[in-house]
């Protein structure tokens, strides 16, 4: 169901597919879908027939919005996304701009936490480029154009 603030949510409980989440955190956007956790692993058979009920109105607005196989389309989007990561370490990897830039926040290429935002394009992408310990903030921003393998310093 459409929630008032414009978005589908999806409704969840449980241990959470952190790896899975963050790759959807950018394809949400695109479809106005919010995943929302309302437990975590000790839940009642209440919480998930309420759960599975709100999720299938949800479902039904997204197929009459989208059509009847939009969760293909959705889990097409997602494997798109995960290609386009792979395309987008691999140039940042062998960029020396980038590796400086690394270098001078002290954060190893293993372990790189980072989000990427579409810009446009399908090929042209926001990176920002988290410090070791999230909660203190982003340490660069980075420009990649995955078409002629570029990347730009943002700040």
């Amino acid at each position: 169901m459409i929630h008032k603030d414009g978005y589908y949510w999806f409704l969840t409980y449980g241990f959470p597919d952190f790896q899975r989440e963050e790759l959807e955190k950018t394809v949400n956007k695109k479809w106005k879908i919010k995943t929302v956790r309302v437990a975590g692993c000790e839940v009642t058979q209440e919480l998930m027939d309420s759960v599975r009920s709100e999720n299938k109105k949800t479902n039904l607005a997204l197929q009459k919005r989208y059509g009847k196989n939009w969760k293909d389309l959705y889990d097409k989007d997602i494997q798109d996304y995960t290609m386009k990561q792979v395309d987008i370490m691999d140039v940042l990897i062998t960029n020396k701009v980038f590796r400086k830039e690394l270098a001078k926040h002290k954060i190893e290429i293993d372990d790189l936490d980072k989000d990427a935002e579409e810009l446009g394009r399908p090929d042209f992408y926001k990176i920002n480029i988290n410090k070791i310990y999230p909660e203190e903030g982003i340490a660069f921003t980075v420009n990649v154009d995955l078409k002629n393998r570029t990347v730009n310093l943002i700040k």
